[in-house]
């Protein structure tokens, strides 16, 4: 669950609050930036692999973590190359439907991959460099909802124990099981009773954590030890960071 990587590097002693919101305008300009601005895209890339490097985490680490992100993005973006008018690049049929590939749909899906791998790559950095409750005292600090910050805290505390539940519930199912054999109805219904155990279970402790916190002097913020300080350092990084996105953003119309 801990994605946080000790180090001694220049991003790491920034302050939390300068990461946060660094990543986030980070990924606003890949956001905003026009489709076919492979200029801009590629600055955008020199500046989220400069931050990279400055960190000392090592290429394979992050480059590892971001691919995560590719499938998702191809999945939400396959449909690009089909639908977006231009010259063709390829004709075919598939299940009685004529699939034509263009050159503008396929340059809008290299575009959407570019900028969600470039958004998570940033998006992994920021975790690996900063650890987990100084995010959460960094988002209290710039009036983040507590509600959300406290949601974000469960489930980064609680979610490996979802995790252990449902392991230990599929280790008692295959212990109570001959072999792997039975219908798919069987399994679907086994696999029900397997989630409505698990939500349950899950309920059940959530209010027992609920109650032993109210014990325990709760009142609807969680509270840590970390203390943040904001010195002359960060805000120079933070303009720079800001005005190499503006520029990025800029190029990136004026090219397209």
């Amino acid at each position: 669950m801990e994605r946080y990587l000790h180090g001694t590097s220049l991003v790491h002693r920034l302050d939390p609050r300068l990461k946060l919101l660094a990543t986030l305008a980070f990924v606003l300009a890949a956001t905003i930036t026009p489709p076919h601005a492979w200029y801009a895209l590629s600055s955008l890339g020199a500046l989220g692999w400069a931050a990279v490097l400055a960190s000392g985490i090592p290429v394979p680490y992050i480059l590892k973590r971001s691919s995560i992100a590719l499938p998702f993005a191809g999945m939400a973006a396959i449909s690009l190359p089909f639908t977006h008018a231009g010259e063709a690049l390829w004709a075919g049929r598939l299940f009685g439907w004529t699939l034509t590939v263009t050159d503008q749909g396929l340059w809008l899906f290299l575009s959407v991959i570019a900028k969600a791998w470039l958004s998570v790559l940033v998006s992994g950095l920021l975790v690996a460099t900063t650890p987990f409750p100084d995010l959460l005292k960094a988002m209290r600090t710039l009036h983040v909802p507590p509600v959300l910050v406290t949601i974000i805290s469960f489930t980064y505390r609680y979610l490996f124990v979802l995790v252990d539940e449902a392991l230990r519930l599929q280790t008692a199912r295959e212990a109570r099981s001959a072999g792997p054999g039975g219908t798919v109805l069987w399994r679907a219904k086994v696999l029900g009773g397997m989630i409505g155990s698990l939500f349950i279970r899950s309920y059940e402790r959530s209010e027992r954590i609920y109650q032993a916190m109210l014990s325990r002097g709760y009142a609807g913020q969680l509270q840590t030890m970390t203390q943040l300080a904001w010195g002359a350092r960060n805000t120079w990084i933070g303009i720079g960071w800001s005005a190499a996105l503006v520029a990025i953003v800029i190029l990136g119309f004026v090219t397209v």
